[in-house]
């Protein structure tokens, strides 16, 4: 019996050559597209996960409010790990990591800077999955001056990985001892590091400082742990350890603290929930958004829904030529079901061949989806063996849900009703397919104003008005690598032609480089008084280079020396401290924690607000202090000829180091800090595309077919006298109706929404009218276009050859 379902369906599909590839082609782009995001989003939320004991893993995280000031951060305190091992016994391990800012690593005679490094503690391998090839993870880190390196950094630098004892000179000659090689780190950790250097080899790590935060702290909880429960006894955790250095240094115990409005908090982050839902300060690398997964997936289904939709559109458009054969077969005995299982048949059968085309298909553009996306997806063995049988669920989930409507609706014809012609066709004869239709094209219009609105936004990223000139800014990197020659180099720089201005420091907008402090508007230690800004020390030449505005006030000056007891506030800290006039104010620092040493400042300058963090957040207080930081060097650049300026800079570099030369471009980095917002925007139009597509490939299939229906009364209204435009507008009115209900409904919902998604930006566009005509005026032109193609093509046709049957 199947093998005559089979053998009817083929004879079925292959006698209506032109429908059977319109829905083979549409399911197939909807299935490559579903198959694309399934990718990503799979790949999104496998992060982490290859660490074995990721269930039980968690972040310690520190939440500090003091005043108005509210800080999230990824980072916690020195002694935090060996306390909570100590302390609780729920706890199965602990470890920190550090990252160090990076180093020279000599290879014969050519020194390479290395960012991906960290200080870690010996218990890493314990509590992060890091097999290691060479070496024993149990004592690997325990001595300080040694590393262990990934698999690829010792091809690197010793062509193998059997390097266990040999020594890597980094920076000023220091050795470090190779105890270990691991495999390399997989793309799907939320950090990436290639060597990590004992803990031992950094002396700050034996701090038993409670009131700051530098390392990212990691616990394993033991099998059965509820970590919410144990979350909660974290505050009577930091009150034991803190208490006594917050009594030092502010006179006040914890509850006191708290009863002032402030607070100082632990939490925990699940390991795998780092990627997707951490947006912290000190977090070790960008990570991803799980909003993005929420509305890449709702894309993907609603492709699949679009490409489903099609499939059931255009069988039951095509009933009437289906209904002689239903009613011959029921004439001749033919049970429902059996008719049923005939259509199922016929569904499943283009679904799968959908599904063929698109498995190719995805494979062939993998490469193309990984430059776009910034992936790394492969389909391999692993990604087979969950993959090939989702593709058959996918299939036979959509082959039956979009074969049902019509099978059970084209099996329930009856005999005499089709035999003697009663059975109407065309576009008309179904209320549900004008539904589907109005639905398809709803998604598509939603999915236009949604791509239009997330172009906008990232343009306004793009162009809007930070409070500094990134353009024709260089960096260039490591400057404190130039030692007392630091400042020499920067005078040597300013004097080259091109060169506008020059400023040292490592404290950048673009940068990560970041340092807190609290000041306060009097000597009392009110914490409803308090400032906890960014507190950044510049040079005189910073605010000159990077071209901000001083509001009020002046500016650091080389000819006066108070200024070295001077500050820079932006107008985000005067609006903080209340003054309308901040200039010539005091205000007081804690300089070693305790209450009674504290060093006045006085308020020399305001500086106009400027954006250094992503435009989600608002701008936050800043405070500019003039001292010496070598982080790195910014130069002002107007020069016509940019390498040849490039390389007089790097020859007086290599004129006072040894040290590898690296510069960037500060619009550069800023680019890389709004990266994924940028990819998410460029993928968002291409499966916007890809919908529309899908929507007019089903859309041509239905004029067509109503233009096929109609071809008689076609016929009959030109010898009538009927025009062209007449009757073209006769053949697309009932679309273009479906087309401005579906306007009608989802212009206000998308404004709705794409709103809601605008909220999640600090600084953000409004969405204008016109992107809703825009988006209704495209999505009616792609109808019109669609059907009137087929419209004309039917009115230019001889009547003679439509009429000469009758």
């Amino acid at each position: 019996m199947f093998r005559n379902y089979l053998k009817t369906a083929f004879r079925t599909l292959r006698k209506n050559v032109g429908f059977t590839v319109i829905n083979i082609l549409g399911l197939a782009l909807g299935l490559a597209t579903c198959l694309m995001i399934v990718l990503y989003v799979a790949d999104e939320l496998s992060y982490d996960r290859f660490n074995t004991k990721a269930n039980r893993t968690y972040r310690i995280n520190e939440d500090l409010k003091l005043g108005e000031n509210n800080v999230l951060y990824a980072v916690a305190m020195p002694p935090l790990a060996q306390a909570l091992k100590t302390d609780f016994p729920e706890v199965e391990e602990t470890a920190r990591l550090k990252a160090s800012g990076g180093f020279h690593v000599k290879k014969g005679n050519e020194s390479i800077l290395e960012y991906s490094t960290v200080f870690a503690d010996p218990s890493v391998f314990n509590v992060f999955t890091l097999p290691m090839i060479n070496g024993n993870p149990a004592t690997a880190l325990k001595e300080p001056n040694t590393v262990v390196i990934t698999e690829t950094t010792a091809k690197k630098y010793f062509s193998s990985t059997d390097v266990v004892g040999k020594s890597l000179t980094i920076d000023n000659n220091q050795l470090l001892k190779v105890t270990g090689v691991i495999k390399d780190i997989p793309k799907q950790s939320h950090f990436h590091f290639d060597f990590f250097v004992s803990m031992a080899s950094w002396p700050d790590s034996r701090s038993g400082q409670w009131l700051r935060s530098d390392y990212v702290t990691y616990t394993v909880l033991k099998p059965g742990t509820d970590y919410k429960l144990f979350e909660k006894k974290l505050p009577a955790f930091l009150k034991k350890y803190s208490e006594g250095e917050m009594q030092a240094g502010l006179h006040m115990n914890m509850d006191a603290f708290e009863k002032s409005g402030s607070y100082f908090r632990l939490n925990l982050t699940p390991l795998t929930e780092i990627h997707l839902h951490s947006n912290r300060t000190g977090d070790l690398d960008s990570n991803g958004s799980v909003q993005y997964v929420y509305i890449f997936s709702a894309i993907a289904i609603f492709i699949l829904l679009i490409a489903g939709i099609n499939f059931m559109n255009l069988s039951t458009a095509r009933s009437a030529n289906r209904a002689r054969e239903v009613g011959v077969r029921k004439v001749l005995g033919s049970p429902r079901k059996y008719l049923i299982a005939q259509f199922l048949t016929e569904s499943v059968l283009v679904t799968l061949a959908a599904a063929v085309i698109a498995f190719f298909a995805v494979l062939m553009l993998l490469p193309l989806f990984n430059h776009v996306a910034g992936k790394e997806l492969v389909v391999g063995s692993q990604t087979l063996a969950w993959l090939l049988p989702a593709l058959l669920v996918i299939v036979l989930v959509v082959g039956f849900a979009a074969g049902s409507y019509p099978a059970f609706f084209l099996s329930a014809f009856q005999p005499i009703h089709v035999l003697s012609g009663k059975l109407a066709g065309g576009f008309k004869g179904s209320m549900l397919r004008s539904v589907l239709v109005v639905f398809q094209f709803s998604i598509s219009i939603f999915l236009i104003i949604g791509t239009i609105v997330i172009y906008n936004q990232l343009s306004y990223i793009q162009t809007k008005n930070l409070g500094y000139n990134r353009n024709q800014v260089l960096i260039i990197n490591k400057a404190f690598e130039l030692g007392s020659h630091a400042k020499t180099f920067k005078d040597e720089v300013r004097q080259l032609p091109g060169v506008v201005n020059t400023t040292l420091t490592g404290y950048l907008p673009t940068a990560h480089m970041r340092s807190t402090s609290i000041f306060y508007k009097d000597a009392s230690l009110d914490q409803k008084k308090a400032l906890f800004p960014q507190s950044w020390n510049i040079d005189e030449d910073y605010v000159n280079t990077l071209g901000m505005k001083i509001a009020a006030g002046r500016n650091f000056s080389q000819q006066m020396p108070t200024d070295s007891t001077g500050l820079v506030i932006n107008e985000t800290a005067a609006r903080f401290l209340g003054y309308k006039d901040p200039v010539n104010k005091i205000l007081y620092r804690n300089m070693d924690g305790n209450r009674d040493h504290m060093k006045p400042y006085h308020i020399m300058g305001v500086i106009k607000d400027f954006n250094f963090n992503s435009l989600r957040e608002n701008i936050s207080p800043v405070v500019f202090l003039l001292g010496d930081d070598m982080g790195s060097m910014s130069i002002k650049v107007n020069a016509k000829n940019l390498p040849a300026l490039i390389d007089q800079i790097k020859n007086k570099w290599q004129g006072l180091t040894q040290s590898q030369f690296s510069y960037s471009f500060m619009d550069q980095d800023f680019d890389a800090n709004y990266r994924t917002e940028q990819r998410t925007g460029t993928i968002s139009i291409i499966f916007t595309v890809l919908a529309i597509s899908i929507a007019c490939l089903g859309l041509f299939g239905l004029a067509a077919y109503a233009a096929e229906q109609r071809t008689k009364e076609i016929g009959i209204r030109k010898v009538l006298g009927a025009s062209v435009s007449a009757i073209v507008n006769t053949l697309s009115k009932d679309f273009i109706k479906l087309v401005l209900i579906s306007i009608a409904i989802t212009t206000p919902v998308a404004w709705y929404l794409m709103n809601k998604w605008l909220q999640d930006f600090a600084y953000r566009i409004s969405i204008q009218w016109w992107v809703l005509v825009l988006a209704g005026a495209g999505a009616m032109l792609i109808a019109v276009v669609t059907v009137s193609f087929q419209s004309v093509k039917a009115a230019l046709a001889n009547p003679v050859n439509s009429l000469k049957n009758e």
